[in-house]
């Protein structure tokens, strides 16, 4: 370090851990701003003209960014560069160009005025959705937009290409263009204010193996070139100018924690049986075709959740059926014979399709709105669609159907009687599909959770979605920053529960999982466990970690914590217990704790 920065104080930076590692290096800050757009009239004589040059600018968008996914498919690989898809999708969003040439015609203003005008509603419809995921999907909108505007008022084009040497990339967002553009060998890490764990920016992280935090505020105005720092990827810490001794002490983390990945990743070849001879089924969350590799790579026994509304937010227009039958059998046949455990669409409330608004009206509160099963029951043409879609991609795998938001069986017997409309169609056609496709129900809502035993005769198994479950029953919005602390999965409330839906449906003789984000916290595991949870889903990274738990563990013990537990009257008391279960079996320093600090769930 050089001695210049000694005299500096030492600053401990809280953001979300994004990407795994720690890094060390000086800072380079970077600022992204935004295109100034003039407004002016244009005379109605030159029209055509108007519209043509934003036809150029379309193709000239295009072309370079195609000739970015070009680069990033040959230096980083093929799967990072689908990030560049979604870009050129929003290109083709017929309902985005149709609006800006609609609000050109309206009101003779200059094409850029009225582009960055329709854009903007875009990037604010996005911005204001709950998924984490969609959320970032604004940036694509806004990444692409720049671009457009920039071709449009002949500016060249933003870059990080100014990153000459080894540095640690400080910057309040970096769009997926400027982090594709980011030098391998000269990124350390990667910082930024805002962001989340699936911004793309993260995405590409990962890809390179570089160290990321995101949510750290307003850092990029804090830190200057001159200074140091060290990223932490694994508990979201960024420390400017570190002393001598915490530098030191990180050197020795950055020790233990390859050690601990190498073992996890070892272990994670084995099968996730306990101590005591007791199997544990691991599964894994996906939301795209293509995150089919990691399932595989990560070793799962099959998808417990696939998350299928992102078919129909990535488009502009509903997807056939056509369409999402060739997605869903792709899936299912890569993973053959493993099962795939397909939600139907999970829409509307806070997960409007930009292209559809009429679909969608506008709600205060669409957490409790109208969305997933209820959208789908009024919307029966484009709920029918899916569910024949799915019907004909299980003819070629083991595919189970699992409806969301679900509150009581009259609910679920009216979305049962649509199924069996679509069994019936596809047999008056010949079309084949698995006559004993099984079907099964999230349970995320407190009714659901209270009427457990009704659902249970009328389902072939369950799947717990703890995120909605808890938010609903102890009344926390998860993404309020001034309540997030409350959102507690230990509390007593949520653990009786999860104990009767699980007494319920071992009752009725079905099984029951877990694809929330309990299931891949290592450290709440041997509670779901031992509450007698059948089965865990979740991000395939997560799974090492949960395997190696597993392992290390006794199926007895874990169902003595879950015993002690719903004796216990304090959520904090309860998590100290689980954390003491989880670090006398792991006895590995440098362990993951599942204490991702800052990160609220997603749906």
């Amino acid at each position: 370090m050089p001695p210049e920065s000694s005299a500096k104080q030492e600053v401990i930076v809280q953001g979300i851990p994004a990407s795994q590692g720690i890094a060390y290096g000086q800072v380079f800050v970077y600022i992204q701003s935004n295109v100034e757009v003039p407004s002016y009239a244009v005379d109605p004589e030159k029209g055509i003209d108007e519209i043509a040059r934003f036809d150029r600018a379309l193709v000239i968008t295009r072309q370079q960014i195609s000739k970015i996914k070009n680069e990033v498919e040959k230096n980083i690989g093929p799967e990072e560069a689908l990030i560049f898809d979604a870009h050129l999708m929003v290109l083709e969003d017929q309902a985005l160009i149709g609006e800006t040439i609609r609000e050109f015609e309206g009101t003779g203003r200059n094409i850029e005025t009225c582009f960055n005008k329709v854009a903007a509603r875009y990037i604010q419809a996005f911005s204001e959705i709950d998924d984490e995921y969609l959320r970032e999907r604004a940036g694509d909108i806004r990444d692409v937009a720049q671009r457009v505007l920039q071709n449009l008022l002949g500016q060249a084009e933003n870059s990080l290409t100014r990153l000459a040497d080894k540095r640690v990339v400080v910057a309040n967002d970096i769009s997926p263009s400027d982090s594709a553009g980011i030098d391998r060998s000269a990124a350390l890490g990667i910082v930024t204010d805002s962001g989340s764990k699936t911004s793309h920016a993260v995405i590409v992280a990962r890809s390179m193996k570089v160290p990321a935090v995101v949510g750290v505020r307003d850092l990029s105005q804090r830190v200057q070139n001159s200074d140091w720092v060290i990223v932490d990827g694994y508990d979201g810490l960024v420390i400017i100018n570190p002393s001598e001794s915490t530098l030191f002490r990180y050197g020795k983390i950055r020790e233990q924690r390859e050690g601990v990945e190498s073992r996890l990743l070892e272990a994670n070849r084995q099968p996730a049986v306990t101590l005591d001879g007791v199997a544990v089924t691991l599964m894994a969350n996906i939301e795209k075709v293509d995150e089919v590799k990691l399932v595989r790579d990560y070793n799962a026994e099959g998808i417990g959740l696939f998350r299928t509304e992102y078919l129909y937010l990535n488009s502009a227009r509903v997807p056939s059926e056509a369409e999402q039958a060739v997605a869903y059998r792709t899936v299912v046949e890569s993973l053959a014979p493993l099962p795939v455990v397909i939600r139907t669409l999970d829409l509307g409330g806070d997960k409007p399709m930009a292209g559809n608004p009429g679909l969608f009206p506008k709600e205060s509160n669409p957490f409790m709105g109208f969305r997933a099963i209820r959208f789908c029951l009024e919307h029966t043409d484009i709920f029918k669609d899916q569910l024949r879609a799915i019907l004909m991609a299980s003819a070629h795998g083991k595919v189970r159907i699992m409806y969301p938001m679900i509150s009581g069986a009259e609910e679920l017997a009216r979305a049962n009687a649509v199924l069996d409309e679509c069994k019936a169609e596809l047999r008056t056609k010949g079309t084949a599909f698995d006559e004993k496709l099984e079907v099964g129900t999230m349970i995320e809502i407190p009714s659901a959770a209270a009427t457990s035993d009704l659902l249970a005769q009328e389902c072939d198994f369950f799947s717990i979605g703890t995120n909605d479950l808890i938010q609903y029953l102890l009344a926390i919005d998860r993404v309020n920053d001034r309540i997030a602390h409350l959102y507690e999965p230990t509390h007593p409330a949520v653990l009786r529960t999860l104990k009767n839906i699980v007494d319920e449906a071992h009752r009725a003789k079905i099984p029951v999982s877990v694809c929330g984000e309990m299931a891949g916290d290592p450290v709440l595991v041997p509670l779901l466990l031992g509450l007698g949870v059948d089965a865990l889903s979740m991000t395939p990274p997560l799974i090492p970690a949960v395997r190696y738990l597993v392992r290390a563990m006794k199926m007895a013990d874990a169902k003595k914590l879950a015993k002690e537990a719903l004796g216990m009257a304090s959520p904090k008391d309860i998590l100290t217990r689980c954390l003491d279960f989880y670090s006398e079996r792991t006895k590995m320093e440098g362990a993951p704790t599942g204490r991702r600090a800052g990160g609220r769930p997603g749906r």
